[in-house]
């Protein structure tokens, strides 16, 4: 399986991706990143992506998830599909948490862009091959992704890029 997305060039993810970019009410970038999936396994029902940055594990204590979606049927997301997507379902984000600022369910339950508070943070965009759709709701936990694809994984390949910072 192959990743590939042209919001991402040489490696670096274009400001309109992350606080450089449009922002909701909650000052959180909302422009998802486009995706394009290539030589998926044969008996591919769906995917399902997370949207990981490591890099702020220092800063806030975890993994800071930026987007997570299951029931993906299709080879392509659509810039910007995230705010509008009515064919997969997405799960909430950390903007959620504390260090977000709590932002309602209902507004993470989409994609919530890079926001490095100061170097340049490396993020992965995860997409998992499954042999199944999920059991999800909109709004679903991070955890419950993980479980649900337990034992349906076909092929899981990752995409990084890095979002540079210029607040530093």
């Amino acid at each position: 399986m192959k990743l590939s997305s042209t919001g991402i060039i040489n490696g670096i993810i274009g400001d309109r991706y992350g606080d450089r970019g449009p922002m909701n009410e909650y000052d959180m970038p909302t422009v998802s990143l486009p995706l394009k999936i290539e030589d998926a396994p044969k008996n591919t029902i769906s995917y399902a992506l997370v949207l990981e940055d490591k890099d702020a594990f220092p800063v806030c204590g975890f993994s800071w998830i930026h987007w997570t979606a299951a029931n993906i049927t299709k080879t392509e997301l659509q810039e910007n599909e995230s705010q509008h997507a009515t064919d997969f379902i997405q799960g909430v984000n950390s903007w959620i948490s504390e260090q977000g600022g709590c932002v309602p369910a209902k507004a993470c339950s989409y994609y919530g862009g890079m926001a490095p508070p100061s170097e340049p943070h490396t993020y992965e965009l995860h997409v998992y091959a499954l042999d199944t759709l999920l059991d999800l709701k909109p709004g679903f936990n991070y955890n419950e992704l993980y479980h649900q694809m337990e034992g349906h994984i076909l092929d899981k390949q990752t995409l990084k890029g890095i979002y540079l910072n210029t607040k530093a």
